[in-house]
């Protein structure tokens, strides 16, 4: 005759084989794989976590409190190459702004290519554009109608395409940014400027058209190339011109945080942009500082 505890452990252990089973057995709906995508990261974090929220909040914050400063101190916040000459300190203050991730938030667009597995393309953008769906970034109401409110123009220069302007206005007016009545405060890519020579997305030749009538007292972007030049795109060229100018950021010059996409992006794969994924992963990957 069996011991009460030898009856007692097996139907324990039979039990707990039954459950093992179940576990390890995926539902059908779990078994399907989910394609891997680089940009789910950064995607996500910029449309989920309170901390992009409250980086890019307290950017403006800190951008509010240094409006009056910027308007007394007769600065100017053009790269040296880009300034007029002459006393500017008279003309009416004005602030440049990039669109994209640095006041409207693109990143239900970019939500969808990770989704469908798709690349960025000029048709798709163009159409998301037209939706007139992008949302304001935290903070960025805030401050450009504080900026209004000194008098200060605020002229949006945009790498979305210039015939997309009346689109991007209405985008731009729904989600309540300040756009002064009668100047032409949109200026979109492919935008003509008498007697500069536009090369490739650059935006030297728009800035250098806001600063011959106003002067520039703070800029916004999300790239680097929202604020000055940037003749050699490789990542050397571009730690020293932004170096160059490390007293000014937090002060003339204003970075918006974009983990997406980006001239960075461009410069570490060699301006390769249409590179397959698999190189354009192994090139970042052998990009990663592993510091001992």
């Amino acid at each position: 005759m069996p011991s009460l505890s030898k009856i007692c452990v097996l139907p324990v252990l039979l039990l707990l084989a039954g459950c093992q089973h179940v576990v390890e057995k995926p539902a059908a709906s779990q078994a399907q794989a989910v394609a891997a995508d680089d940009n789910l990261n950064a995607v996500v974090w910029m449309q989920r976590s309170d901390e992009y929220a409250a980086a890019t909040r307290s950017l403006y914050r800190a951008a509010t409190g240094q409006l009056d400063a910027a308007l007394a101190s007769g600065e100017e916040a053009l790269a040296d190459n880009e300034r007029r000459q002459g006393n500017r300190a008279a003309l009416p203050p004005a602030i440049i702004m990039d669109i994209d991730e640095t006041v409207l938030d693109n990143s239900p667009y970019q939500a969808r290519l990770v989704v469908t597995g798709g690349e960025f393309d000029n048709n798709g953008w163009n159409a998301w554009v037209a939706e007139k769906k992008a949302r304001v970034i935290p903070g960025a109401l805030e401050f450009t109608q504080a900026a209004a409110a000194r008098g200060i123009t605020i002229f949006y220069i945009s790498n979305r395409d210039a015939a997309l302007g009346a689109e991007t206005l209405e985008n731009l007016r729904a989600a309540g940014l300040p756009l002064k009545e009668g100047e032409n405060v949109f200026l979109g890519l492919g935008m003509q400027v008498p007697g500069c020579a536009q090369v490739g997305s650059e935006k030297l030749c728009r800035r250098q058209w806001v600063a011959e009538n106003y002067r520039v007292v703070m800029q916004f972007g999300d790239q680097l190339g929202d604020f000055l030049e940037i003749r050699s795109n490789t990542p050397a060229a571009r730690a020293a011109l932004a170096g160059q100018y490390q007293a000014w950021w937090g002060e003339r010059w204003w970075m918006l945080p974009n983990p997406s996409y980006g001239g960075w992006e461009s410069a570490l794969l060699g301006e390769n942009r249409r590179a397959a994924r698999d190189l354009r992963r192994r090139i970042k990957r052998e990009s990663l500082r592993q510091d001992k």
